[in-house]
């Protein structure tokens, strides 16, 4: 039977489906709200900053982060204590071996306070070009900001990873923009001075200078006296130091049992201790041991597990990873 609706029954389903999908759009809107406000919950930082201090263009909202998982640590309360320095100095550093939470924390901090986020990894020897801006074809109609240029223009938070391997002069251009004068000047475009924007913050993070973090070098001088707060970061779980909420966290991100997470996380503490004492060219994050748990609790052995997720990730030295291995079957067996 074939069924015909005039215009006025057209409109009636047009406005209830219109209806429908806002009804469900506001359900979702409201359901993300009230998952960042528990999550905003867990830390004590609304007393320094909260997201109602900032607003920013349209242009730059879509850096905010989100759906960050919580930063778990033993009591140093890292999430407040970043949020403090950036209040009072706008600026500060973390300090630590890669895979303890650094990059993730100021992810998390950024989504806490709506900040956008412009991260930059001193490592990969990005250009000044790139950082600070360049004119593109003919003509000087054409320039193009750097992430750098655009942070300070719009505000937010410019995040150095492995700043310890910033290039000299990427640092030297830094320095005025961090300092009392709060500008920094485009000398490829006619010297323009740009003012740092008044919720322009910066976290700059590092592993400790030492032999065993290849292309590391101590921060420049200038650069350290700019930064006004040093948070030091290790592992959960490390050597014969077993952090039970590591275990918990494996276990239900994992989906394995605890006895199985608990021999994820002690083999993993291992080899972080190795890590640390110059032996291993590598130590398990958290996400590494999670990523672990995930492939055991897919029908692998623990051991077969390890040796397809973090064996090869630790090194391509066989002779690295042979060691791994033995690690592995003596806590397994």
């Amino acid at each position: 039977m074939h069924m015909s609706l005039n215009r006025k029954q057209v409109s009636n389903v047009s406005s209830k489906v219109s209806t429908d999908s806002h009804n469900v759009s506001f359900s979702i809107s409201k359901l993300k709200k009230e998952e960042s406000s528990e999550k905003a919950n867990m830390y004590d930082f609304k007393k320094y900053m909260t997201s109602a201090n900032f607003s920013f263009d349209e242009k730059v909202r879509e850096r905010i982060p989100k759906n960050t998982p919580p930063y778990l640590d033993n009591g140093e309360r890292y999430v407040e204590r970043i949020i403090r320095a950036m209040a009072y100095f706008k600026q500060c550093a973390l300090i630590g071996p890669s895979g303890t939470g650094k990059t993730h924390i100021v992810y998390l901090v950024a989504e806490l306070l709506d900040l956008p986020l412009w991260e930059i990894n001193c490592g990969l020897q990005t250009s000044v070009f790139d950082l600070f801006g360049r004119y593109i074809g003919l003509g000087k109609e054409n320039w193009i900001d750097g992430l750098i240029t655009d942070w300070c223009r719009y505000g937010g938070i410019l995040y150095l990873d492995e700043a310890n391997m910033m290039k000299q002069d990427v640092a030297t251009r830094l320095n005025p923009i961090l300092d009392t004068r709060g500008h920094m000047v485009l000398t490829e475009k006619d010297n323009e001075l740009i003012k740092r924007h008044k919720d322009a913050f910066l976290i700059i993070s590092m592993n400790p200078f030492s032999s065993e973090f290849a292309g590391t070098k101590p921060i420049n001088a200038a650069m350290r006296r700019r930064m006004s707060v040093w948070l030091n970061f290790d592992y959960m779980s490390i050597g014969d130091k077993i952090d039970e909420k590591e275990i918990k966290l494996v276990t239900e991100a994992g989906k394995i049992s605890v006895a199985d997470a608990e021999t994820i996380v002690k083999i993993g503490a291992r080899l972080r201790q190795d890590y640390k004492s110059g032996e291993l060219p590598y130590g398990p994050s958290v996400g590494d041991l999670v990523n672990w748990a995930k492939i055991a609790s897919d029908g692998a052995s623990l051991e077969e597990a390890g040796v397809e997720t973090i064996v090869s990730m630790t090194s391509d030295d066989h002779e690295v990873q042979d060691e791994v291995k033995k690690i592995i079957k003596k806590f397994v067996g």
